[in-house]
């Protein structure tokens, strides 16, 4: 009997232990899941902050020459005319088109980039990169290992990390644009901050060296304490994720999945010279006017009784014919409501339809619904 290879720990673990948290395993990690109640995890980012450990990300850093070349002869996106200082959200595809791994960017010299991966990913985004690295100058080097990720999330993040910069750096974090990047001295060491996020607030992934990732994510929380910022785990990043209507990989996106079905098909860039894995899949499925046959929506209810993963979506004249499958679902704690992010038929995807859910045996009425379904005041969809 093969058993299961032991968890990874990140570098953080021994605070969330004095903390209080409680664990799960998540992609071959044991990570907090709660420090006490998710609800108020929740609440407290959506008002205030939340600090969350994210270093079991994958972190792939691209440098060399031909970086760019790499980056765009992997990822779907076009990155040779990234800006430095700027981040941009893309895709890894397999050849099919189906998607490999969702990604965060980040092009911190002309030749150098940081690829954010997800952890379950590491390998075959990494294995990826290096096919596109054969033959040119530039390299791919796994940094996952020696780097820990702090995120601050949530209306007072500038405000708290800020806090922790010197004066000059306290100037490029407030002064960076959503998707911006900056080089700055945080708690006394050097880190990289991102204004990028997956909560729907305001944030910063900040990303230092290994050793000092506790003493940061520790820092965060003392600079915050008097705003009601707190240690926030996965539960509450997965509720936070599901309102601001951000796909979760092996949920909404998967190789099972194209871009065009998730609604992601703007990020596929055609007009960039380079040829990139699922390319010429891609250019058909997006050249066809009929369209995906099956789309991601947004779903809305009234009452408590809230759709889970794998629950079928059926129409209501049809009860007996599945119409698609929740992929995420539950009651939101900010709207009060039952929310949910489903592939349906295309022909059950307009806005206004009314579906029904199967909650165990009983039917939820819902309604296809725009996403986000939280959008943050002033938030210019960066």
């Amino acid at each position: 009997m093969v058993s299961d290879p032991p968890l990874r720990h990140t570098p953080l673990e021994a605070v969330h232990e004095r903390l209080g948290a409680r664990f799960t395993a998540f992609a071959g990690w044991r990570l907090p899941v709660r420090y006490g109640s998710e609800l108020a995890e929740h609440h407290a980012v959506r008002r205030a902050a939340g600090v969350f450990d994210l270093s079991h990300m994958a972190e792939l850093v691209v440098e060399g020459a031909a970086a760019a070349t790499v980056v765009d002869a992997t990822l779907v996106g076009s990155f040779a005319e990234l800006a430095i200082g700027r981040a941009r959200y893309s895709l890894c595809c397999e050849e099919g088109g189906g998607v490999v791994d969702d990604v965060v960017v980040y092009r911190t010299a002309t030749d150098r980039f940081l690829v954010v991966a997800n952890a379950g990913n590491r390998q075959p985004v990494a294995e990826a990169l290096e096919a596109a690295a054969v033959g040119r100058p530039a390299a791919v080097v796994d940094r996952t290992d020696e780097l820990a990720l702090v995120a601050v999330q949530g209306p007072r993040a500038a405000e708290v990390v800020r806090r922790l910069a010197t004066p000059a750096g306290a100037a490029r974090v407030g002064g960076l644009a959503g998707y911006g990047c900056a080089e700055v001295e945080l708690a006394g060491v050097p880190a990289l901050v991102g204004r990028t996020g997956y909560t729907g607030e305001d944030g910063f992934e900040c990303f230092v060296a290994a050793p000092a990732g506790a003493a940061l994510f520790e820092a965060v929380l003392a600079a915050g304490r008097d705003d009601g910022v707190v240690p926030a785990g996965l539960a509450a990043r997965d509720s936070l994720r599901l309102e601001a209507g951000m796909a979760l990989y092996g949920n909404e996106l998967s190789r099972d999945v194209h871009p065009d079905e998730a609604g992601l098909g703007r990020l596929v860039r055609l007009d960039k010279p380079a040829a990139f894995p699922g390319r010429p899949a891609l250019e058909r499925r997006l050249a066809d006017p009929a369209g995906p046959r099956r789309r991601l929506v947004g779903l809305a209810g009234n009452g408590r009784r809230a759709g889970r993963h794998g629950y079928a979506v059926v129409a209501a004249d049809r009860p007996d014919q599945p119409v698609g499958r929740v992929t995420s679902g539950a009651l939101s704690p900010t709207l009060g409501r039952p929310i949910a992010m489903a592939y349906v038929d295309a022909g059950q995807a307009a806005l206004g339809t009314q579906l029904e859910i199967d909650v165990r045996g009983d039917r939820a009425e819902v309604e296809v619904t725009p996403l986000p379904f939280y959008r943050r005041r002033g938030a210019d969809g960066a």
